[in-house]
């Protein structure tokens, strides 16, 4: 029953969403596609999903053990720091950082966390930088 109440109130939100995105307009295009596709797309993405959860059986509710919940906060306070020094790191490190940590998070080795990090920071900074022409902060530590 739980499931179907949040996914019933998810679904509110996201509807709510996709007014208030439909209403987002720029006074000038600094991008090639504009503010308004991304947030449609992701809360139409996020309504199917909703949708899903509503009319699927419902399963048999078991609690996470405190391991899993101490994981679970840990992760929502790496992303809240992410969002913090966002600006002030810059994509590209905050990117870094946040892949290693949830790399180490779930179970990866140092190394291969370390490294994961690195490859999706520079190539998620080049494909939205550069492909994509998408505007994204370089760091005020590198100024």
């Amino acid at each position: 029953m739980s499931d179907r109440i949040f996914a019933s109130l998810w679904l509110l939100l996201c509807i709510g969403g996709l007014f208030i995105g439909a209403g987002i307009q720029s006074e000038y295009s600094y991008e090639p596609v504009g503010p308004r596709p991304f947030p449609m797309i992701i809360l139409g993405l996020m309504a199917v999903c909703a949708l899903l959860m509503l009319f699927k059986k419902p399963d048999s509710i078991a609690w996470p053990h405190k391991n899993t919940l101490g994981r679970l906060v840990a992760l929502a306070a790496m992303m809240m720091l992410y969002g913090w020094q966002f600006e002030n790191l810059g994509f590209p490190l905050c990117t870094t950082l946040l892949t290693f940590g949830i790399g180490l998070l779930f179970g990866a080795t140092w190394w291969a966390a370390a490294l994961s990090g690195v490859i999706m920071g520079i190539s998620l900074f080049y494909a939205f930088d550069r492909l994509l022409e998408v505007t994204l902060p370089i760091g005020s530590w590198l100024s």
